[in-house]
């Protein structure tokens, strides 16, 4: 065999040894919606291998998204999905050994036409609002707590309300259907982008009621399980996110490939996706749970049984503590 057929010979057991490695890594299977804001962060880490630098695999499932996410993660048809904690904390509190891996803060807002006469939620009063979700929806229950702090207002006894999924609440405050519509954070990039504005934000209502703002609501949700049995998988999950996280933070490039996946009609509507999901990148280190038990305690106030089932106050081991 001459030099060069030696060499095309090396390179080839180097790159069989290579799959090889790779087929051996453990797979964690993420469930979520294709379309989602969720799948930007996904196909991040497997583009760049920021998962098999930690020593795992990630396999991204295609679900419907929302309440489908949860029932193939309760069947065990996926590894991990992304909710909310409080979700999370009433599953614990019914006896589902789940735990919550930060994911992003972004929270939308209460948003008006741009040349709306509405300048405070008092002057929604017998206007109608679109709200993406049901009536116990968490920026709903939120702005209505806030509504009441700082106006008097019962948003849900003087306003009329029309629920729906975010693209149709969207398309009815475009239309001017609605005349305020709360919304998931990246619809209300959208229709900031698209010329209207936030009247209040679900954050800054948050702060008012003495909630942090930095408190992050969605995160990955695992299973205890295998917390226990592979702790390293799961810090290899958390440190995959936060590196996707730092990349996306610094390098525009890194969302230029991104930009066909993120369904962007405009410059405007991708600048302001972009800068909607980084201002959503929580914080580095453990959550606060002192500042998560005084929103569980408000969400159950505000939305009872049907939101919260019977759980009252923050169960233990809800949140992951890296490096624990």
């Amino acid at each position: 065999m001459g030099a060069f057929g030696m060499i095309a010979a090396g390179l080839a057991a180097l790159a069989a040894s290579a799959v090889a490695a790779l087929a051996d890594l453990p797979v964690i299977r993420a469930g979520t919606q294709a379309s989602g804001t969720v799948a930007w962060e996904l196909d991040t880490i497997a583009h760049y291998g920021l998962d098999t630098e930690r020593g795992f695999r990630l396999e991204v499932v295609d679900l419907a998204g929302g309440p489908a996410t949860q029932v193939a993660f309760q069947g065990g048809e996926v590894d991990v999905i992304v909710s909310d904690w409080l979700w999370v904390a009433r599953q614990r509190a019914e006896g589902q050994d789940y735990v919550f891996i930060p994911y992003s803060k972004a929270v939308g807002g209460l948003m008006v036409a741009g040349d709306s006469p509405v300048q405070t939620l008092a002057d929604l009063r017998g206007r109608r609002i679109g709200i993406a979700g049901g009536p116990v929806d968490k920026s709903w229950l939120i702005l209505r707590a806030y509504a009441r702090q700082q106006h008097g207002l019962d948003l849900a006894a003087e306003t009329e309300q029309v629920f729906g999924a975010p693209p149709l609440i969207y398309e009815a405050a475009l239309s001017g259907e609605v005349q305020g519509a709360i919304n998931f954070w990246h619809f209300g990039a959208k229709m900031e982008a698209a010329g209207m504005r936030q009247l209040v934000g679900v954050a800054e209502a948050a702060a008012s009621l003495g909630l942090d703002p930095e408190t992050p609501l969605l995160g990955y949700v695992v299973r205890g399980e295998m917390l226990r049995e592979n702790p390293a998988l799961v810090e290899g999950l958390a440190g995959a996110s936060r590196a996707a996280k730092e990349l996306l933070a610094r390098d525009t490039a890194a969302w230029d490939r991104l930009r066909d996946r993120m369904n962007a009609s405009s410059d405007a509507e991708f600048e302001a996706l972009k800068a909607g999901w980084i201002a959503g990148i929580p914080s580095p280190g453990a959550v606060d749970e002192a500042a998560a038990g005084r929103m569980l305690a408000l969400m159950a106030e505000l939305g009872g049984e049907e939101l919260m089932g019977k759980v009252t106050e923050l169960p233990a081991d809800v949140f992951f503590r890296p490096g624990s």
